[in-house]
């Protein structure tokens, strides 16, 4: 069902300009085709059909979306939607000729020596293809001809420097498509290199292949004799392929003085922008592939609320969720400057969702009781956390006050508001604990998974809320991570500390996972529930943080031992040198969906849990380090680190909530 709903005065423009180009194109068809005295004769029948006809034309150029499409972007889908609308219209003048005129026409027109007994006739109306097609395009790629050389005039005039692509043809073509539509400004390609050979020779929108990566010296060294000195460097996204070697081409680039810059990924839904090289593009392995249009499903025209949202993983996870049409989304935050800095980012995406933010602390049951009830999310992703282990260690109770019982407050908070689900932010530090920062975030995973069972349990066929939690390492570029830290060493001119030479981690960027984390929140709420509530994240292969020191101070354009010096400063406390993704006596399960795996921990009862809970809060009013200790040594017996000296046992109390 066609409806016009929302057309401008520009549309309007449009389809007068296509019913005058039907219009020509069936005149001028009509004049080829019958020439002197058959055109005279036949006119006055064709002007009163004509009318009707263009009518029928403006309703098919409509459908075809003529209309609507902007003509400074007219493409190879748009052409292809001319040759549609001019087949139909073709179509329908054939039907029009041979069933509705020509039997009523056929002998009254004193046509004695007409060789054809229709009144248009094939020859005509195959003419009338061709024209049509010529006048509905001629226009349209006319303007976006004068548009795109206006571009490239100002894009050469305008302060453009000259700069050098790297990656694939494919890549290159939508940076250049950029540049076209003005969304890239300031930059003027004159060149690319690739790391495909099928490349090489070639152009694309006149832009030629110079190249492979290798030769990046001689072609500057090049320009530069002929007096077009290159300024710039553009990475796009397949010269971060490890075949491509991004490290030396970042490298050579910084070399030569060059300014280098990369296109991100258009996968996910960016904008066509540049941005600065950051090291961590080169750390990583390649990132999952994400089913955006899974993500879209979950967040789109639903309430989301996000705490934590200031901080490094929570405004990633708001950003995305405003990318993928949530319609209101919550940011809780206990940072003043953090929640005015992510309200305002978001705001600038101009996505439509009504974005609101509240300074709240999750250790204030009531405030976030209340904040949630007046918002009533669908969603809720809790983020809020402390996490530095060291800091963890010295300010044991701090943890448990904002891990634990922020998380409990969180979860209550969220099924009293009738959310649909809660997906709480994990650590793999909370498998097999050494750390408080690993004990409370377990201990909250264990919150979480036992009132998720109590609540399947409960009789009725009502739905019922998911509590989930998903588990990750470290991520690249957050607040406190090592890689921002390593960046300020380099930049201060060392020594860089790195606590064990044999010191491994995981890393994963930001934006992979959070995307991650919202797949495993669409997997958790699938309609046959599963019977699973703890997610973890495929973090790749695990990274030597000596090794990545080195790499850091060598994308530098340093050296790691002469120009900077490593340090090892011993281990902290809290810390282990290698991470692991599963504990022991945890079932894994695949789960089918790429780079996540759930697994199974050991369950307790809700009762147990909150017996735990009413002793850890006496524990943390009268400041007892060694009861806190020894509840969290009972509800977690795998825990293997040295938080302090535990008491013989916790109340007697918990015992008989066992029993």
């Amino acid at each position: 069902m066609i409806r016009f709903q929302g057309l401008t005065y520009r549309n309007l423009l449009i389809a007068v300009h296509d019913a005058l180009a039907t219009t020509l194109a069936v005149l001028a068809a009509f004049y080829l085709r019958f020439e002197g005295e058959f055109f005279t004769e036949r006119l006055p029948l064709l002007l009163r059909i004509l009318p009707y006809f263009v009518a029928f034309s403006i309703v098919v150029c409509y459908f075809f979306r003529l209309t609507t499409t902007k003509w400074r972007f007219i493409s190879l889908p748009d052409a292809l939607n001319i040759i549609r609308a001019a087949t139909v219209l073709t179509v329908a003048l054939l039907a029009l000729d041979y069933i509705f005129v020509a039997p009523n026409v056929h002998g009254t027109l004193g046509t004695p020596n007409l060789q054809t007994p229709f009144f248009l006739g094939k020859i005509t109306i195959i003419l009338y293809w061709f024209l049509e097609v010529f006048f509905l395009s001629a226009s349209r790629f006319a303007y976006r001809y004068f548009r795109y050389t206006r571009v490239r005039h100002h894009a050469k005039t305008e302060d453009a420097s000259p700069t050098l692509l790297i990656g694939r043809a494919a890549d290159a073509e939508i940076l250049l498509r950029g540049i076209e539509s003005g969304a890239v400004k300031r930059i003027w390609p004159v060149g690319l290199l690739s790391p495909s050979r099928a490349d090489r020779g070639q152009t694309i929108r006149n832009i030629p292949v110079l190249g492979g990566i290798d030769d990046i010296e001689d072609v500057i060294a090049d320009f530069a004799r002929r007096n077009r000195p290159i300024a710039r460097v553009v990475m796009t996204p397949s010269a971060f392929d490890p075949e491509a070697r991004p490290e030396a081409v970042l490298m050579r680039a910084r070399r030569l003085g060059l300014i280098v810059s990369r296109l991100p990924s258009l996968e996910s839904g960016d904008t066509p922008r540049l941005t600065t090289v950051a090291v961590e593009d080169l750390l990583l392995r390649a990132s999952e592939k994400i089913d955006y249009a899974r993500l879209e499903a979950l967040v789109k025209n639903r309430s989301v609320i996000v705490t934590g949202g200031g901080g490094s993983i929570g405004s990633e996870i708001c950003e995305r969720v405003v990318t993928f049409g949530a319609a209101r989304l919550l940011v809780i935050e206990n940072s003043e400057p953090a929640l005015y800095a992510v309200t305002e980012a978001l705001a600038a995406h101009e996505t439509g969702a009504v974005i609101e933010g509240r300074i709240a602390d999750i250790r204030d049951r009531e405030r976030i009781l209340r904040l949630m009830s007046e918002f009533k999310p669908d969603i809720v992703f809790h983020a809020a956390a402390l996490k530095h282990v060291p800091i963890l260690e010295r300010d044991w109770s701090e943890g448990v006050k904002t891990n634990i019982f922020g998380s409990v407050n969180v979860a209550d908070a969220a099924l009293a508001a009738g959310a649909k689900a809660m997906v709480m932010i994990s650590t793999d530090k909370a498998i097999e604990p050494v750390s408080m920062l690993g004990l409370t975030k377990r201990f909250a995973e264990m919150y979480c998974q036992a009132l998720d069972r109590d609540l399947v349990s409960q009789p009725g066929d009502k739905p019922r809320m998911r509590l989930i939690s998903v588990r990750f390492g470290n991520v690249l570029a957050s607040n406190g991570s090592v890689v921002p830290k390593f960046k300020a060493q380099i930049e201060a001119g060392g020594p860089v500390t790195v606590t064990h030479p044999d010191m491994v981690r995981y890393f994963m960027t930001i934006r992979e996972a959070c995307d991650l984390v919202l797949t495993a929140a669409t997997h958790a709420l699938m309609p046959a529930r599963p019977d699973v509530s703890v997610y973890v994240l495929n973090m790749g292969q695990p990274v030597k943080i000596v090794d990545l020191a080195e790499r850091m101070i060598r994308l530098s354009g340093l050296q790691p031992g002469h120009d900077i010096d490593i340090v090892f400063t011993g281990m902290r406390p809290g810390e282990r040198l290698n991470e692991i993704l599963f504990a022991f006596e945890e079932e894994t399960v695949e789960i089918g969906v790429a780079g996540i795996v759930a697994a199974r921990p050991r369950e307790t009862s809700l009762n147990v849990i909150r017996a735990w809970l009413a002793t850890l809060q006496q524990a943390v009013n009268s400041e007892q380090r060694n009861l806190i200790v020894s509840v969290l040594k009972d509800a977690i017996p795998e825990f293997a680190g040295g938080a302090g000296p535990a008491s013989q046992s916790a109340p007697a109390k918990i015992e008989q909530a066992r029993s």
